[in-house]
């Protein structure tokens, strides 16, 4: 994962309105947990601007009054009317213990299907795992050049040793869907593979050429008692 550091101030009182006159000067409350025991502390508003405004995934090397701890931003909370934010939880990085973490889809190639007209629609730019810190990844980066149109890649698809894939099993990660364009295409394909073969359209043809034949000899049949009368 990619690293970065901030810096904190330990805080000595706890508390909604503390929390609020906090914000007013700029900074922000945060609360560390996973170890042997929760640290409360803030720190400047400016200090989140590349850890939380991005889509990559960061091990956050966090100072506390001197002391360091290697953590992951576990929550950020926000506003609901003017979405500044409000709180962050820190998770601290315990060597040997599992982390959940979200981290970014990339891909890599242009899918067949785009190129007969299809689009690439990405719908988890995010995905959830769990694993040791120095086996997450900076990013998940997939390969779609060989996608068609109609096809997709799901959660189940992902396949690493060392990570555990917690996104719905079935959910799709992106995929080719067809367009206006793409459709003519599409269907132009459908058509030749639905298409009958020579070999197999001959014996149809020869059955259907053959089938009077038994009605002929039938007739001829009922001719031969009405003669006997006579």
């Amino acid at each position: 994962m990619k690293t970065l550091s901030i810096k904190g101030t330990a805080r000595k009182v706890t508390g909604t309105k503390d929390a609020i006159d906090m914000r007013k000067t700029g900074m922000i409350p945060c609360v560390l947990y996973g170890g042997k025991e929760h640290t409360y502390f803030a720190v400047e508003e400016k200090q989140f601007a590349k850890l939380l405004y991005t889509p990559d995934a960061y091990l956050v090397t966090v100072a506390i009054d001197g002391k360091e701890f290697q953590t992951i931003v576990q929550e950020a909370q926000f506003d609901k009317v003017t979405d500044q934010l409000i709180h962050v939880d820190f998770l601290e990085a315990v060597p040997g213990k599992a982390l959940t973490v979200k981290i970014p889809v990339v891909t890599h190639g242009s899918p067949v299907g785009v190129k007969m007209g299809g689009k690439l629609q990405v719908k988890l730019r995010r995905l959830t795992v769990k694993g040791l810190v120095n086996d997450i990844p900076d990013h998940i980066t997939l390969e779609v050049g060989h996608i068609k149109l109609g096809e997709s890649i799901l959660v189940k698809d992902m396949k690493n040793e060392k990570l555990k894939f917690l996104d719905p099993a079935n959910a799709a990660i992106l995929a080719v869907r067809t367009t206006r364009e793409a459709a003519p295409a599409a269907a132009a394909t459908a058509a030749v593979g639905a298409a009958p073969t020579v070999g197999a359209a001959a014996p149809a043809a020869g059955a259907a050429a053959g089938a009077p034949a038994p009605a002929a000899a039938a007739a001829k049949k009922e001719e031969k008692p009405a003669a006997a009368k006579k």
